[in-house]
């Protein structure tokens, strides 16, 4: 894998402070058009190669708790690994956040998961958290999008709800190489159906769970 020029580690530097920031302010991060280009463009060519029986019918809960759930949501998920050039890519890309958001947050981010989403038309997730006051070991949540010439009537959106506000407060439309990242605790949020497929990248980076 190439090393990273001087100037895409600068722009990612520069996204990284960016993103810290809005953290420390506001507890979440909305970024239109932020992820490198080259890196985008990466992901968004490997995900339509993935063989759709990849993909797999997402559930609700962890571990002994995990169950499908159609009610709630209806998306599609393949985990990404290592063990290709765009996933290897990611995860660098990752890494790099992790180790600066601790440097300038103090976060103890320990580690991070992510997983593809493919929602077909129609597809949503209802409202929900990905983490629960006092039990969580996610502390950050993430969403890449990977949709080109996305436009506002194709819907999609996600919905960011703020403390015990029963109404969504932030919406996002799930166009190309926007970020989304936001307080795993803080912030329920759910994804509205979209009238075409979508293809998005969620991830969650945790504390340790020996801690």
């Amino acid at each position: 894998m190439d090393k990273p020029s001087h100037d895409s580690a600068d722009y990612n530097e520069a996204l990284f402070e960016t993103i810290a920031d809005d953290i420390a302010n506001s507890g979440y991060s909305i970024r239109p058009n932020a992820l490198p280009q080259a890196l985008l463009e990466q992901l968004a060519s490997y995900v339509h190669t993935i063989p759709i029986a990849d993909f797999k019918k997402a559930g609700v809960g962890r571990d002994g708790a995990h169950q499908l759930n159609q009610l709630v949501r209806s998306d599609n998920i393949c985990w990404i690994d290592g063990d290709h050039a765009a996933g290897a890519a990611w995860l660098e890309w990752l890494e790099a956040l992790r180790v600066f958001l601790n440097r300038r947050l103090f976060l103890g981010l320990f580690s991070s998961e992510s997983h593809f989403a493919h929602y077909g038309p129609g597809d949503y997730y209802q409202k929900h958290s990905d983490a629960f006051k006092g039990q969580a070991n996610r502390l950050l949540s993430m969403v890449v999008y990977l949709n080109s010439e996305w436009r506002v009537e194709d819907g999609g959106e996600l919905l960011i709800y703020k403390a015990e506000e029963t109404r969504a407060s932030i919406k996002v439309t799930p166009s190309f190489g926007t970020i989304v990242v936001f307080l795993s605790e803080d912030f329920p949020h759910e994804v509205l159906p979209a009238r075409r497929g979508r293809f998005s990248i969620a991830t969650w980076f945790r504390l340790n769970k020996a801690s």
